[in-house]
């Protein structure tokens, strides 16, 4: 399995269609259309790259305000 972030081929299955990248640290599953790209949060827990980069600019936008 090929990261979709990176490219790199140094993954491991660490669940059922779930997947990490060694290279860029993020996990992803494929057990859809659609490939979901996952943060790891420093107490173990998952962020969607979309709800991420969504909370990012909020923060990013009342900064500016």
């Amino acid at each position: 399995m090929t990261c979709p972030v990176c490219g790199g081929r140094q993954t491991g299955k660490v669940g059922v269609e779930q997947y990490y990248c060694w290279n860029c640290c993020i996990e992803f599953n494929s057990h859809t259309d659609k490939v979901v790209v996952f943060d790891l949060e420093e107490d173990g827990t998952l962020v969607a790259w979309e709800d991420f980069l969504q909370d990012n600019e909020q923060i990013v936008q009342a900064a500016a305000e």
